[in-house]
């Protein structure tokens, strides 16, 4: 079955936020948002160990606990092993991301993409989870933003670990797809570019919005197309510069960034729409997108979210953005443009 296959529409709930990301969210408006998400219609829910050290992997179990199995598809991630011991979590070395999940659980995390330590991530996480099964894992943060120069240390471990482990699990029918989970194409692109193992599908975070999108349609999308992999796009809305916030790349916006958010919110505006419609709607509008998957700490944002995808979005609006110069003259436009 190929990813695409696997969803029943094509909005997902990505749950970093529910890991306490930036902020220590109470556990009443996590369990609100989690709620809210799956009242609004919403069946795809992806998330991490990672995400503070599996406080999110809990808090999601514990909503999914009240619903049929069958009723809804989920992804978690491996490369991260959550042991119990604890650690200091403002100490913990996360490359580009340090801070991010200052707030999460204190357990110590060990990057490990190895054959022995996929097999121990993925039954953690069915257990912090309280699932009995996974349908799709991702190999998670295999790329220069986490890991720096090592990086290719680290993929070569997943090749021969992590990947192997989980085309097996994947051809033994225990989870359905798997690919990788990741903020930088150039993983995906080596990937692909690999005899075997295959992957089914990948997820992409802030690589493929209105704001960036340049890298992953020279060669990856492409390759993508090509080889029949979906995508699933994550951080559609930039870490938040897109929907009213002024971070990028989770942290605080430059100038350049925020100058073509103005122009992009001028177009919105004059076409009366929403900048959440646009986006979204841009994100999935290429043939290899099967999802996307904004995140959320409050309730309000999954009925935004919801609404953002059913606008309806005139064709005038893509011309005009198209001939603004906004985005990039190979990126697909819904409506043909």
């Amino acid at each position: 079955m190929s990813f695409h296959d696997l969803l029943r529409s094509p909005l997902g709930f990505g749950t970093a936020p529910m890991g306490n990301m930036f902020r220590a969210i109470p556990d009443e408006e996590a369990r609100a948002t989690l709620d809210s998400a799956w009242d609004q219609g919403v069946r795809y829910y992806d998330t991490a160990p990672f995400y503070g050290a599996g406080l999110a992997e809990i808090r999601l179990g514990e909503m999914l606990s009240q619903h049929d199995r069958d009723d809804y598809v989920l992804s978690t991630k491996v490369g991260r092993v959550i042991l119990d011991d604890v650690e200091d979590t403002s100490a913990r070395d996360l490359g580009e991301k340090g801070g991010l999940f200052e707030h999460g659980l204190p357990n110590r995390m060990v990057d490990d993409y190895s054959a022995d330590a996929t097999k121990r991530s993925i039954e953690d996480s069915l257990t912090r989870m309280g699932v009995d099964r996974i349908d799709t894992v991702w190999v998670h943060d295999i790329a220069q933003d986490f890991h720096g120069d090592d990086w290719l240390h680290h993929f070569e471990i997943a090749r021969t670990g992590a990947f192997r482990v989980l085309q097996d699990l994947r051809e033994q029918g225990v989870i359905t797809t798997w690919g990788l989970g990741v903020n930088k194409v150039e993983p995906i692109e080596l990937t692909l570019a690999l005899d075997e193992p295959r992957p089914d599908a990948f997820l992409l975070a802030g690589r493929y919005t209105l704001l960036d999108h340049r890298a992953a349609l020279s060669r990856l999308l492409p390759l993508a197309e090509e080889q029949g992999v979906s995508m699933v796009v994550g951080g559609p809305y930039s870490s938040g510069v897109l929907a009213g916030g002024t971070t990028f790349e989770y942290q605080q916006a430059p100038d350049h960034v925020l100058e073509r958010v103005t122009r992009l919110r001028a177009l919105t505006d004059r076409h009366g729409i929403p900048i959440k419609a646009a986006a979204l709607q841009f994100s999935l509008a290429h043939p290899v997108s099967a999802a996307v998957i904004p995140g959320a700490s409050r309730p309000s944002r999954i009925a935004e979210d919801v609404a953002a995808l059913a606008t309806t979005v005139p064709d005038a609006f893509w011309a005009d953005l198209r001939a603004s110069g906004l985005v990039d003259a190979a990126a697909p436009l819904p409506g043909g443009h």
